[in-house]
């Protein structure tokens, strides 16, 4: 039983009975914690506000959008009078970071290695609700809403409030005994359960490890993160160019990032979950970065059908994965960057561009001065430019002319539209940039 109820006053048999009935059904499907809260007002909304207003959440513009709902769970449904919060285990040990110690491995963060949890945890969810329907603990399936990650409500303050653990220094909640390898998800009824206390008695103490390892500086302050630096956010959420100074800081990230949880003391001992939802899909745990670049649409949508990672598109996962190779010391990590080079996306190009700029070696400077000649896209031949102009102390003048010549051309190009365009144009140049690289 839940150590915060033991302690919670006022709790006659009637509650406790009925508190751990729920909870026994909870666990029966799949959670491996459940508590109980009121569902009224928010207590850290205006600290969420206030990280909305310094820019934190970056081009999540969803999370502004629902700010003023998050005021209170009675604004998403206003019978509400308990929220039920659960939370699931997703540490398995087929997620462990051994092999991915090696940089030419693409990493991925522990959640998205198994199915989708959104997915998994709504399904179970849904037997929840109608299993408290059936208890005649709501008074009908309209006045009960489960919800997962993405409702308009503040999720960590719910399980805080309801007994789950403390609000660690990388922002995650912490459970004593389960750690902060865990996923929320909640359940909304119109029945008036007695509340568990909200956690407290423990905190992170003077521990900064999690401060100290996070390769961006994300974690700004105490509990405080900014998106905008977070190696999640850039892999996932951000959908275009990744800003240049933190390209470098991905290492062998593509999905993700879980190094705040990793270094964190609380994690040590935390349990693995026997539960096979989240094992490692087959080929995320051995494939190589350059084998990742050769993924077309077709293998995408197949590898990661009903998968998290399916959120950040293919371009979005090989602009990641030429990222990454820019760190890579295995020579195959340069024909991945060839590959990258040609592909259709000029997201992915883009990247590979840098990419090969970035690793500062004769071969790749070669590369780039002879794809410069057959690409067409503007942002991509930017990106080569600026890759080049950084080995200006070590080019020839006629590498220098050659460049500026370039620049010129495009320049009036783009003045008078004297430049080709539309599909036709846009397939042809692809032909020639395969072409020229194949040569």
């Amino acid at each position: 039983m839940n150590k915060n109820l033991k302690e919670a006053p006022n709790f006659n048999e009637v509650d406790v009975q009925l508190r751990e009935k729920i909870r026994k059904q909870g666990l029966s499907l799949g959670f491996d914690w459940v508590g109980f809260t009121s569902a009224s007002k928010n207590l850290t909304h205006s600290s969420y506000l206030a990280w909305l207003e310094e820019g934190f959440a970056g081009e999540m513009n969803y999370l502004q959008k629902h700010a003023a709902q998050k005021t209170s769970s009675q604004n998403v449904l206003e019978s509400a009078q308990t929220v039920i919060s659960v939370a699931c285990n997703y540490f398995h040990d087929d997620t462990s970071t051994i092999k991915f110690q090696d940089s030419s491995r693409g990493r991925f963060s522990r959640y998205s290695m198994g199915d989708d949890y959104h997915l998994v945890l709504k399904e179970r969810l849904e037997e929840f609700r109608k299993w408290l329907l059936s208890e005649g603990l709501a008074s009908g399936f309209e006045q009960t809403r489960v919800y997962v990650d993405t409702g308009p409500l503040l999720e960590r303050e719910l399980a805080w409030r309801a007994g789950f653990g403390w609000f660690g220094k990388h922002s995650n909640l912490i459970h004593p005994k389960l750690g902060s390898w865990l996923l929320l998800a909640e359940v909304l009824i119109d029945s008036k359960i007695s509340p568990d206390q909200p956690f407290s008695g423990i905190d992170c103490g003077s521990c900064t490890r999690c401060i100290e390892a996070c390769p961006t500086g994300a974690i700004v302050s105490d509990r405080q993160v900014d998106a905008r630096r977070c190696l999640s956010y850039l892999t996932i959420e951000l959908k275009n160019t990744i800003p240049k100074q933190y390209r470098s800081k991905l290492q062998n990230w593509i999905f993700g990032c879980d190094i705040c949880q990793e270094v964190c003391p609380w994690n040590r001992k935390a349990p693995k979950t026997s539960d096979s939802t989240w094992k490692a899909r087959n080929g995320l745990r051995d494939r190589k970065l350059w084998d990742w670049v050769r993924l077309d649409q077709e293998e995408f949508s197949k590898q990661f059908r009903k998968s998290a990672v399916k959120r950040t598109k293919r371009r979005g996962l090989l602009r990641n994965v030429v990222t990454a190779l820019s760190a890579c010391s295995h020579p195959q990590a340069i024909s991945g960057l060839l590959i990258g080079l040609r592909d259709e996306e000029e997201l992915v190009r883009q990247h590979s561009a840098w990419a090969l700029g970035f690793r500062r070696q004769r071969i790749t400077k070669s590369i780039l001065w002879r794809h410069l000649r057959v690409e067409t896209a503007e942002q991509v031949i930017i990106e080569i430019q600026d890759a080049l102009a950084s080995k200006q102390k070590h080019s020839s003048k006629r590498e220098r002319a050659c460049l500026l010549t370039r620049q010129v051309s495009l320049a009036l190009a783009r003045k008078h539209r004297l430049g080709p365009s539309g599909g036709n144009h846009r397939r042809s140049s692809h032909n020639r940039r395969t072409k020229l690289l194949q040569d």
